[in-house]
């Protein structure tokens, strides 16, 4: 096992936990420089490992902050067919084109925090 792994996981379920997001954006180049991981296979491992980390970080966010549970559900129905539908991209794009639009999400994502 690569000892890398727990500081890793550290790191991004701070991540998850303080922005709501982003352990997803730290994971998967992680997953690749660190672990060795193919592109491919990186992306579905982080699906994987984001899920529960925001199942927890959900928990205690509920528990401290009133959650607007409408927009929950209706996210989340459009969240899951959107996953699906990803998730179906994903095999079928190459790891050049994969590396190249997540560069472009998070490009975009980042212009729009520094200018929101």
């Amino acid at each position: 096992m690569n000892k890398k792994i727990i500081p890793i996981g550290l790191v991004v379920g701070l991540a998850n936990g303080l922005f709501g997001a982003g352990g997803g954006a730290l994971l998967i180049p992680a997953l690749q420089k660190f672990m060795g991981i193919q592109t491919h296979k990186s992306h579905a491992t982080a699906l994987a490992v984001i899920l529960p980390l925001s199942v927890v970080s959900a928990g205690v966010y509920i528990w401290g902050i009133e959650v607007d549970w409408k927009i929950v559900l209706l996210v989340s129905g459009g969240g899951v067919c959107g996953g699906i539908i990803g998730a179906r991209l994903l095999r079928k794009l190459s790891a050049w084109w994969l590396h190249v639009l997540f560069a472009l999400v998070l490009a975009v994502g980042a212009v729009r925090m520094l200018f929101a």
